[in-house]
């Protein structure tokens, strides 16, 4: 089985191939002090619970955007699942042209959503992101990946309007608001995080169209992309696992033969 580790900055998601399919995906918080004895704590109880051994590892890919990480996972694989894993970054054949000023500037998520983007529909995409950054990538119809946008996250926008506005609470962003003329303060934010965030995507993605000049397939991804997707009709299509997708597409693309 194939093991596919997307680490954002907020959360860490799993993918478990066989076969080519995704077969178990979960999602844990990121750790920057995690120990690699306390992956293999947390590992084996997500493999447990599906009656899966954690030796039925065979490969590791990853995708990490929090170098300090990356040690204690690197040593985890190599333990427990003799496995050194592929990390995405400068070397790794992913099939895509990287036309950015320095390539090694854009995030491995990034490449990994637009490589998944691209091989699923085969033309002039923006992936958006919803993780703990808002990111927009453009990929064109001949797969070469020409930059985006970054915005703050969600909950990054949540979290500071708690922190700087003395008087308002902390909320947690789950469901569609009932009106955008709410009547308490809680469904209030709620209502402008939603519709806030609904028209900043229409605004890019209308504005990526206009300098694209062309017609443009747009897919969501992340944890509040089902939410903000409800209130957004630019979105094309809705697809959380988006990212172990790509990972999976670069691993194949860089298997060493047997």
């Amino acid at each position: 089985m194939l093991l596919a580790l997307d680490i954002g900055n907020t959360n860490t998601v799993l993918g478990l191939f066989d076969d080519g399919r995704l077969v178990h995906e979960w999602r844990i918080r990121t750790e920057v002090n995690m120990t690699t004895d306390e992956y293999a704590i947390t590992l084996r109880s997500l493999f447990s619970v599906e009656g899966i051994p954690l030796d039925s590892v065979n490969d590791v890919i990853i995708s990490c955007v929090v170098p300090p990480v990356l040690n204690s996972v690197d040593r985890f694989c190599q333990r427990y699942f003799n496995a050194v894993p592929l990390v995405v970054g400068p070397g790794i054949r992913t099939g895509m042209p990287i036309l950015y000023d320095n390539p090694k500037e854009v995030g491995a998520d990034r490449i990994v959503n637009a490589v998944a983007a691209y091989d699923l529909r085969k033309k002039a995409t923006v992936v958006v992101d919803f993780g703990t950054a808002t990111t927009f990538d453009y990929i064109s119809e001949r797969g070469e990946y020409l930059g985006g946008v970054i915005c703050p996250g969600v909950m990054i926008s949540c979290e500071a309007l708690f922190q700087k506005a003395s008087k308002l609470p902390r909320v947690e962003i789950f469901a569609r608001p009932h009106s955008i003329f709410a009547k308490n303060t809680i469904a209030s934010m709620n209502a402008g995080i939603v519709y806030g965030y609904a028209g900043l995507v229409e605004g890019i993605i209308t504005r990526s169209k206009k300098e694209a000049n062309q017609d443009l397939f747009v897919i969501a991804t992340g944890g509040l992309a089902p939410l903000i997707a409800s209130e957004c009709p630019v979105i094309d299509e809705v697809d959380e696992s988006l990212t172990l997708k790509g990972l999976k597409i670069i691993f194949d693309r860089n298997r060493r033969p047997a």
